[in-house]
């Protein structure tokens, strides 16, 4: 059984992320919203291992910082799974992509969900006012 390492998870990212910025519909979006990408991957780097090694070291709130992002549709969480699928698939071995790829998947769809509920339910305010 191959397991995942810290090293593994540096290169996922970064090779993640060099997608997204090559990506037509995602890249201006990250281009909007990161200036320095190496805080952001380092970051990014932290989130994974806490994902897949259950590390703790990521300390943030990846809701409200999706949320804050203008110009995302649902559409771009599909594109971001997709490139997100390849990436891993390229750079891991097979149980190990479909691990990334599922909690990624849970993920994508969490953040989704925060972002615009589900489909056909009017989002609520807490006060009780639509939004």
């Amino acid at each position: 059984m191959t397991l995942v390492t810290e090293a593994l998870i540096e290169e996922v990212v970064r090779g993640f992320y060099a997608r997204v910025r090559d990506n037509p519909d995602l890249g201006p979006i990250f281009a909007g919203a990161i200036e320095d990408w190496e805080p952001h991957l380092a970051k990014m780097m932290d989130f994974w291992s806490a994902v897949m090694l259950s590390t703790r070291r990521f300390k943030g709130n990846p809701v409200m910082k999706h949320n804050a992002l203008g110009g995302v549709t649902p559409a771009h969480f599909d594109t971001w799974l997709g490139l997100f699928r390849e990436n891993a698939r390229d750079l891991c071995p097979p149980d190990i992509a479909e691990e990334f790829i599922r909690k990624a998947e849970m993920i994508a769809e969490s953040l989704k969900l925060a972002k615009f509920g589900l489909p056909g339910v009017p989002r609520v305010r807490s006060a009780g006012a639509p939004l």
